[in-house]
Formats: structure tokens, sequence, C-alpha cells
């Protein structure tokens, strides 16, 4: 498998495809919006309501918080999780900008 060579893009590229990859399963967006809907979970919560093995919503669970759009607080021997409101507001800004480069003026090509 060859490398990603993410450096030879701009930090704009690599900031829009590091927030496309949280949307790039349906079980991490059902998972944030359901955090979205009650605010806070538990782990064990979420494979009721999303329909997976512990260990896969675990591991999408991980996945997201290091992409940062989520954290998460340890309570006993449970994880609460809620949507990281700042990065959120951060990923919605960068990925408008992206999603409205089409609003810009442009010659059409074709």
């Amino acid at each position: 498998m060859g490398l990603a060579k993410t450096e030879i893009f701009t930090e704009d590229q690599n900031q829009v495809a590091i927030y496309a990859k949280a949307f790039s399963h349906p079980a991490r967006v059902a998972i944030l919006q359901h955090l979205f809907k009650i605010n806070t979970c538990i782990c064990g919560d979420l494979v009721g309501v999303i329909g997976l093995a512990q260990p896969t919503i675990s591991q999408h669970l991980k996945e997201l918080k290091l992409l940062g759009l989520i954290k998460g607080n340890v309570e006993g021997t449970s994880v609460c999780y809620c949507i990281h409101k700042e990065n959120w507001t951060k990923m919605k800004t960068v990925m408008s900008q992206f999603l409205d480069q089409d609003l810009e003026e442009n010659n059409s090509c074709c």
C-alpha cells in the first residue's frame, strides 16, 4: 500500500479530507446524529441504538474522537461522549468554504 503523501497537499485540502472521513461511514453519521439528539451518551447505549457490536461502535467512537468531532469523559467504567462543539463549528466553516466553491463566479468550462 502506498503512502498518502498528504504533505504535498495544502493544509485546507488535508483538513477537508480529515473531516470528510468522519462522514465516510453511515455508522459514524448515525453516532453523530444520536449524540446531537441526546447531547451525551455512554458507549453501551449506542449498541442498542445503532445496532452494531460494542467493539465496532468503540472503533467508530475512537475514530470520531481522533478526528476531534467528539470528546469523552470517563465516568466509572464507562465513557460518556458528546459533540466537541468548538471543533464541530470549525469543521462546519471549513466544509462550507469547500462546498460553497460553486457559488463563486466562474466561467463555465463546458
